[in-house]
Parts: C-alpha cells; sequence; structure tokens
C-alpha cells in the first residue's frame, strides 16, 4: 500500500525528516518497506496489519505519528462539520420512526475526528424528497447520505488528481475522485449514485431477493444470492453492499444530481459477497476488515464538500442519517499492576495514562486501592478487545527498544518429550535415505478428502477458498501438491517426506492422528537403482521401482521392534493395483504404499508416475526403538542351497517365507527370492521362482548330511503349498 508523506503531514506537525518518520512508524508496527521519490511526491510503501483497518489512509497514519511524537492531531474539517463543532452528525435529520421500525439501544461511538458521533436509533429516516429505509440492520448498522444537485461533472481538480496519482489510484472525474480521495485520506468507504436514476425516491439496504441481477461497475452481469447484502432503491438492486456499485446508476457526464452514499457494513456480510463474486476492491478491503461506525456522516460531508468545490451545485437539505443499529464497544479495564508484571517496567501512571489518550482512548478510574481503569475504546479501533491490546498499545507507543533486555524467570528445564528419540530416528533414517522434510497446508478439499480419506471431516467456519475448506484427514493431498509443484518446475527427480497430524470429527468434538507421508518420482527411484536389483523379465521397470520404494519403507520400519512384518495388497484404490501394498507389523496395519493409480495422477496432471507412502505414526511410535547390539560376524562358513519351484499365481512370497520359518530351523540365517520367470515352459497362472536358503552355525562348520537334511524339510513345507520342484 502506498501513502504520502505530504498528505500525512496535512494533518500533524512533525519534528522529523521522512526516513525518521518511516523508522519511527515500523518500530511502532505501521511498517513501512521503502521510500520512493522525495519532497513533496515522497511515497512510502507499506505494509499495515490486516486488524488495522484505521491505520490503511493517511489520517489514521497521522494519528499514529502524533500519538508518538506528542504533537497535536489536526481535525478532519467541513463546513458541516465547524457548524456542528464536536457533534459528527452533520445535520442529521430527525424523523419519526415508522411503526414497524423499532428504537434500539443508545449509544455514542466516538467520530472519526475524534469528537463524539450520535445519530438518532432509527432504522428508517427521510428528507422531504428522499428516504433511506434499513431492512437488514445485522448487515448494516448505518447508513448515511446526502443529495447534491446541479453538479457539473468533469475532471478532478489537478491537486486531487496528481494525489490520487501518487497512491497509484486513476483520475475518472470529480465525482467519484471525491469518493476515492476521501478513501485514501480518512479510509472510509463511500459511493456516488446518479439521484436522477435511482427510482422510487429511496433507497433499500437489504439481502437479495432470489432470481435478481445486478450488472456492476465493471461491465458484468451479477447473479445475485439471498445472502448478498445489496443496496436498492424501489425497484432493483443498485449495488454490491461494501463492494462495488452499479452500472446503472453509476455517474456520467450526463449526471446532474448526485446521492452519495456513506455507511457501516458488516465485515463478515461483505467478505462473503465479496467471495461470492470474486470481487477484491479497495472498499471491500477496508469493509472486511471493520470500518469505523462513527466516520460515517465525516465522510460523507467530506465527498459532498469536494464534489461542491469541482463541480458547484448545492446541499438539498442536510444529510440523512439513517440507524438501525448502535455500535458501541465495551469498555476493558486495565491494572497498572498487569501493565507492570508483563512489560518488565515501572512504567508511572501519567505516563501510561498518556499515552493511551494520545491515541484516543478514555481512561476512568475504578475506585480500590490498585490504580485501575476503565477503559472506553474510540469506534477506529476494532482490534482492541483485551486488557492485553492495552497493554500492547503501551508499549509500542512507548517503545519496544526502550525496555532493558531481561529474560523472563524460569525455574524449570528442557523437558524432551518421551517420542523425541523415536522422531529423530525417523528424521534421521529418511534424510539417509535421500527424503527432503517438507511442511504442506492443514486444509485440504472436499474432493481430496472424498478421494483419499473416509474419515468424518472438519468443516472449517471461515475458508480462505473452496480448495482448502476442510482440516486435512490425509497427508497425500499436500504431498502430491508439492510433488506437482517441482515436476512442474522442471525438477524431476524428487524424494519428499513429512511429517503432522491429520484431522477427524468425533463425537462432539475432534481428534488428531499422527502420520507420515512420503512422496517420491518414478524417475528419483529409477535413477537410485542398483545394477543387481531383483528383475522380473515379464514384468516392465516399474515393478522394480515398486520394489525400491518397497525397500525404503521397510528400512524406517526395521527401526522399530516387532517380531514379524508381512505385507498385503490391500491397499486404498487411489494406488494402482499391482504396485502397491501395505504393511503388516506383528499383525498390526501399520503402512501403505506403492504408485499413485494413474486415473488419479492423470487428474492431478502429474508429469510422470508417483510413488507415495503412508505411515501410521501414532501406532509406530507406541512400539520401542530397535536396540542395537554388537554380535561377532560368525567364524564358520555359510552353506547355500537354491531351490526352484512352480507355483500358482495365488502364493505369495509371504505364505512361502511362513512355511519355512514354521519349519523351526535355528541355523537357517536368510531365505530369500533370487529369480522369477513367467511364460515360455511355466503354464499360465503360475510362476517359476528361485528361492535360496542361506544355513551358518556360530559354533561348528555345516556337515553335509545336516544341509541335507534341513533342505528335506524346506521341500517338504513348499511342496505343502502346492509347489511344483523343478530339476
Amino acid at each position: 500500500m502506498k501513502l504520502s508523506s505530504q498528505w500525512i503531514r496535512d494533518f500533524v506537525d512533525l519534528p522529523v525528516d521522512d526516513s525518521r518518520l518511516a523508522e519511527d512508524l515500523t518500530g511502532m508496527g505501521i511498517s513501512v518497506e521503502g521510500i520512493s521519490s522525495d519532497g513533496a511526491n515522497t511515497v512510502f510503501e507499506m505494509e499495515i496489519g490486516t486488524n488495522r483497518p484505521d491505520a490503511m489512509n493517511h489520517y489514521g497514519v497521522a494519528r499514529e505519528a502524533a500519538a508518538f511524537y506528542g504533537v497535536p492531531l489536526k481535525p478532519i474539517e467541513t463546513s458541516a462539520a465547524k457548524a456542528a463543532s464536536n457533534d459528527a452528525r452533520i445535520g442529521t435529520t430527525k424523523v419519526v420512526p415508522s411503526r414497524d421500525t423499532p428504537p434500539v439501544a443508545n449509544g455514542a461511538p466516538n467520530a472519526a475526528a475524534g469528537g463524539s458521533a450520535k445519530a438518532e436509533p432509527f432504522q428508517r429516516q427521510s428528507s422531504p424528497d428522499f428516504e433511506i429505509a434499513i431492512e437488514d440492520a445485522e448487515g448494516c448498522a448505518r447508513y448515511t447520505a446526502q443529495i447534491v444537485r446541479g453538479v457539473k461533472i468533469k475532471a478532478s481538480p489537478a491537486d486531487i488528481a496528481s494525489r490520487l496519482a501518487l497512491v497509484d489510484q486513476r483520475p475518472i472525474n470529480n465525482a467519484a475522485d471525491a469518493s476515492n480521495y476521501t478513501l485514501w485520506e480518512m479510509g472510509h468507504p463511500t459511493h456516488a449514485f446518479d439521484l436522477d436514476l435511482l427510482q422510487g425516491g429511496k433507497i433499500v439496504v437489504r439481502r437479495a431477493r432470489p432470481g435478481e441481477t445486478l450488472k456492476t461497475l465493471d461491465g458484468v452481469d451479477r447473479k445475485l444470492s439471498p445472502e448478498d447484502l445489496i443496496i436498492a432503491d424501489a425497484n432493483r438492486p443498485v449495488a454490491l453492499a461494501g463492494v462495488m456499485g452499479g452500472f446503472d446508476t453509476m455517474i456520467t457526464e450526463k449526471t446532474k444530481n448526485v446521492l452519495i452514499e456513506s455507511a457501516w457494513f458488516d465485515p463478515v456480510a461483505v467478505r462473503k459477497t465479496a467471495k461470492r463474486h470474486g470481487l477484491h476492491t479497495d472498499a471491500s478491503h477496508r469493509f472486511e476488515r471493520g470500518a469505523d461506525y462513527g466516520a460515517t456522516p465525516v465522510a460523507c460531508a467530506l465527498v459532498a464538500q469536494r464534489i461542491l468545490e469541482s463541480g458547484g451545485g448545492k446541499l438539498e437539505g442536510s444529510a440523512i442519517d439513517a440507524v438501525a443499529r448502535e455500535l458501541d464497544q465495551a469498555p476493558v479495564v486495565l491494572r497498572i499492576s498487569q501493565v507492570r508484571r508483563i512489560l518488565g517496567s515501572k512504567l508511572e501512571v501519567h505516563e501510561i495514562i498518556a499515552i493511551l489518550k494520545r491515541l484516543g482512548f478514555e481512561l476512568v478510574p475504578e475506585p480500590g486501592a490498585q490504580p485501575e481503569f476503565s477503559v472506553r475504546i474510540p469506534s477506529w479501533r476494532l482490534d482492541v478487545e483485551r486488557e492485553i491490546d492495552l497493554i500492547e498499545e503501551i508499549a509500542r507507543l512507548h517503545g519496544y527498544n526502550k525496555f532493558s533486555n531481561t529474560l523472563p524467570g524460569f525455574s524449570g528445564a528442557v523437558i524432551e518429550t518421551s517420542d523425541a528419540k523415536k522422531h529423530a530416528k525417523i528424521r534421521s533414517s529418511l534424510l539417509a535415505l535421500g527424503y527432503h522434510e517438507a511442511v504442506s497446508l492443514s486444509f485440504i478439499s472436499h474432493e481430496d478428502a472424498e478421494t483419499f480419506s473416509s474419515s468424518p471431516v472438519i468443516e472449517l467456519a471461515n475458508p480462505i477458498s473452496e480448495e482448502a475448506s476442510l482440516m486435512r484427514s490425509s497427508l497425500v493431498p499436500g504431498m502430491l501438491n508439492l510433488l506437482a509443484f517441482n515436476l512442474n518446475r522442471g525438477t524431476d527427480n524428487v524424494r519428499l517426506f513429512e511429517v503432522g497430524d491429520v484431522y477427524e470429527s468425533e463425537g462432539d468434538g475432534t481428534a488428531e492422528h499422527s502420520r507420515i507421508c512420503l512422496g517420491a518420482t518414478a524417475s528419483d527411484i529409477a535413477s537410485n537403482l542398483s545394477q543387481g536389483t531383483l528383475l522380473d523379465k515379464s514384468k516392465n521397470s516399474t515393478l522394480d521401482i515398486f520394489r525400491s520404494f518397497k525397500g525404503d519403507i521397510e528400512n524406517l520400519l526395521n527401526a522399530f521392534d516387532h517380531k514379524s512384518l508381512s505385507f498385503d495388497d490391500q491397499a486404498s484404490d487411489y494406488y494402482q493395483p499391482g504396485c502397491s501394498a501395505r504393511a503388516l507389523m506383528d499383525g498390526e496395519v501399520i503402512a501403505q504404499f506403492g504408485q499413485l493409480h494413474v486415473q488419479v495422477a492423470t487428474k492431478r496432471k502429474l508429469r510422470q508416475d508417483v510413488f507415495i507412502a503412508e505411515i501410521f505414526a501414532d501406532r509406530l511410535l507406541k512400539r520401542r526403538l530397535r536396540e542395537i547390539r554388537y554380535v561377532p560376524l560368525p567364524k564358520f562358513p555359510a552353506v547355500e542351497r537354491d531351490f526352484s519351484f512352480v507355483f500358482a499365481d495365488e502364493v505369495t512370497f509371504d505364505k512361502i517365507q511362513a512355511a519355512v520359518n514354521a519349519v523351526g530351523l535355528a541355523e537357517l540365517r536368510s531365505f530369500l527370492p533370487v529369480e522369477i520367470f513367467r511364460g515360455g515352459a511355466v503354464a499360465d497362472g503360475s510362476f517359476s521362482i528361485l528361492l535360496r536358503a542361506k544355513f551358518q552355525s556360530a559354533e561348528r562348520t555345516l556337515r553335509e548330511e545336516e544341509v541335507a537334511g534341513w533342505s528335506a524339510k524346506i521341500v517338504a513345507a513348499l511342496q505343502g503349498l502346492g509347489g511344483t520342484q523343478r530339476a
């Protein structure tokens, strides 16, 4: 956001140059990231937090600077404002409410210029020729309007146009520019209608009705939703409240009479409407973050004055100020003891009072032994709600650099969680395997939740987008997004892992589960395949890649204590059949992994095959890490025997290995497949497998007859599975 230094200085006489001003504003939390040009054309590149809409304008920044340097802030004045003195009501017309319009609670919010804003608590107000009706009090708390007749629409004066250009705003005409200039000067959005194009002599603030449409200023015909807050005349919508005006009532060169709108709209209503229609405007940017309720009459009067100064004409009567409900923030109790405890500095009471008063807060002493105040919050500071917020205001105005560097008192010590070593082992193992740790968003879309999980989902009350509307129930969507991000930028060899939580609804609450997700591209795994990789001559290299990826999973899981680790082919349906598996540790499902299903990969436009793994970390972390024990290498030679068998396709290696282990041979050190063959002389539905057994004793050299006896037992076990031994 760009703001003009000279424009800020119009409201406050500052004792410092622009460089020092930028430095001090940044120290206060109103960040100046850069300065361009010089002199009257100096522009600050500002980064203002979303919680400070009051500072997204020149007067708001001037208010902050005046408070920091302890110098007076010049009030925003209009001809009507001067006549009304401190009453920011600027010509409010008092009328008798209609029977169906109940009065609301009285209040006295502060005006933008520092006075009190008072408006009659009625939902409907009018002038002799025009009426304002607020049908949705929740969506619109206040609506101020002013009619100007006999206006000449033309180009804005040079001083207005040049100032707007400094903040990257394109001049349009004197009426539109008066509204835009006021927005950048004091931060409150306004809008100007061509009065003669409004039908029925009235403005109605309401929700849209089914089937209504509106052509907005950008020329787009928009189908309205009953949830949209709109401005309407007697017959039709004429603007999206707080977002954008309508095309059919916009100011043109033919305009003679103008209705100026200045209102307070509910931030949630504006945000939802803007999001629903894909619009983001300077007005919606402010209203979404919270506008100043007390500023509506001041902004309306400023726009009217600038239109009169540039285009002539005259005001018709006084401003119409319709109030549907009063907005007045509850006072906050401030304890001096808390200020000193949290800031670690014994600030004097008079210093605290002076700082808060300079920022526009009103302090009323509370009775009691300890100094305590009831603090009234100004209407422009919607971000201040609690005592700690006030303490932060005191700290930033006092100056963070003025507090001594001290460490907070701490009598304990750093405590390592019970699973810290296990997490460290997981990370070190994966890093050693060539994976890089990544972090993805904790939100996913409905489509991803349906594809990658069957858990009950948790909806976000205010999602940032449709693609991130749920708390993630799986780490896979985020991992696939990370892989796609790299592939789309020319990085083909990628290995990533993420350790994080997934979320699901559970009864009346929620549950979190720890997960580990691995992701790798096929090209990266293939590039690391060794020359000795087991090859299935009847399959393509995808199976070899899968086996290598499976080895990574086994390597990680073998770091944890277990009696058996087996695999089956019951992975979820978003994995490619025949190239995926589940891992079972002592009969409990501990992971699933494999190639992403081709259809899923195609839909996500992945540029090559990818392999993913999901490890149920909460189950894995219940197990102890395997103890590393030193065992001397055997002094006696090993003996190997090969067995060639034909099995039906239904017989998996897990079944073969289980049958051999059941024999209970103490000297059997390993039993592994060496080669698999299909086709040729092997009948369809069968495969030939070469198995290698390794026998060894730590105490003696094995005799031939012993090995022959053990081999016979292995042959018998394999034949029991229906296998046929080949010569």
